[in-house]
C-alpha cells in the first residue's frame, strides 16, 4: 500500500503542480518556498487566449486527428485481429511479428524516407498525413490486444450464425464487435493519448494548417522575449485536462487491455 500510494504522488504530483501553477501571479509561481496558498487568478488564461489565439483552433486539430487515427486504427484492427484469431499460417506468425518490429523502429527512421513521398503526394501540413502515420505506428499493438479478445469468443457463435445464413460481414457487426467492445474501447484508448500528445511527426508533417497542441505549446516555451510560464502552465493545463478526464473516465478498460491476454482461454 505505501509504494502504491508513492507511485501514486509520483505520478500525480507534477500534473498538481503544473495546474496549480496556471492559477498563480507569475511572482509566485516560482516561489522559494512554495505557495500552497495562494489567491487563484486567470490571468494567465487570458493572457494565452489573447497572445496565442491559434490555441483553440489548434487544439480543433489535435481533436480531427486524434479522432481519425482512432477510427482508422480501431477498423483495421478489428479486421486483422479477427484475421489472427481465426486463422493461422507461417505467413501470419511472420507478418505478426513484422508488425512489432516495425512498431519498435525509432521514428526518426521511418520520417526520413517517408518525407520525400508526403511531399510528392502532397499531403503535407493535412489532417490525412497525421491520421495516416498514427494508425500505422499503433494498429499493431491495437490488433493484438484485439486478437486477444475475439480469442475469448466461442466459435461455435459464428459457426451458429453462419447455418442460420449470416455473412462475414455481419457475422463481424451483429455477433462479434458486440461482444469485444471492451476491448476496442482498451484498444482505443492508447491511440488517442498517444495522438493527443505526440510532437515529432506533428512538427516534420505540419506547419499552419493542420497544426497540433503540441507544437504551440513548444513554441510557447521557445518565445524571444523570453518564457511566460504562466501562460505555458495554462497551456499545458488547458490541452492535459480532456485527456486526463478521459483517461479516468475509462481506467478500467485500459487494465482489461492490459491483462486481456493473461485471460485469453
Amino acid at each position: 500500500l505505501g509504494l502504491a500510494g508513492l507511485a501514486i504522488a509520483w505520478s500525480v504530483a507534477p500534473i498538481a503542480l503544473i495546474v496549480l501553477a496556471s492559477f498563480k501571479p507569475a511572482l509566485e509561481i516560482f516561489a522559494i518556498p512554495p505557495t500552497l496558498v495562494f489567491e487563484p487568478t486567470l490571468d494567465n488564461y487570458r493572457r494565452l487566449f489573447a497572445a496565442w489565439p491559434a490555441f483553440l483552433p489548434n487544439m480543433l486539430n489535435s481533436l480531427i486527428v486524434t479522432a481519425g487515427a482512432t477510427a482508422v486504427t480501431v477498423v483495421a484492427a478489428v479486421l486483422a485481429g479477427y484475421v489472427y484469431a481465426r486463422h493461422s499460417s507461417r505467413f501470419l506468425t511472420a507478418s505478426a511479428f513484422f508488425m512489432i518490429l516495425i512498431r519498435m523502429m525509432p521514428p526518426i527512421i521511418v520520417t526520413l524516407p517517408l518525407f520525400p513521398v508526403v511531399n510528392w503526394l502532397r499531403l503535407n501540413d493535412t489532417h490525412l498525413i497525421l491520421v495516416l502515420i498514427y494508425a500505422a505506428f499503433f494498429v499493431s499493438i491495437s490488433t493484438w490486444i484485439l486478437r486477444a479478445f475475439i480469442d475469448q469468443i466461442p466459435r461455435e457463435l459464428e459457426e451458429a450464425a453462419f447455418v442460420d445464413g449470416a455473412a462475414l460481414r455481419q457475422i463481424l457487426t451483429k455477433v462479434v464487435l458486440p461482444l469485444i467492445t471492451n476491448g476496442i474501447v482498451a484498444a482505443s484508448i492508447f491511440v488517442i493519448v498517444f495522438a493527443w500528445n505526440e510532437y515529432f511527426f506533428a512538427l516534420v508533417f505540419t506547419t499552419r494548417d493542420a497544426k497540433t497542441t503540441p507544437l504551440v505549446i513548444s513554441e510557447i516555451l521557445s518565445t524571444v522575449e523570453g518564457v511566460e510560464w504562466g501562460v505555458l502552465f495554462a497551456a499545458a493545463t488547458v490541452q492535459l485536462v480532456p485527456i486526463l478526464a478521459f483517461v479516468i473516465a475509462v481506467q478500467r478498460y485500459v487494465i482489461a487491455g492490459l491483462t486481456a491476454s493473461a485471460v485469453k482461454g
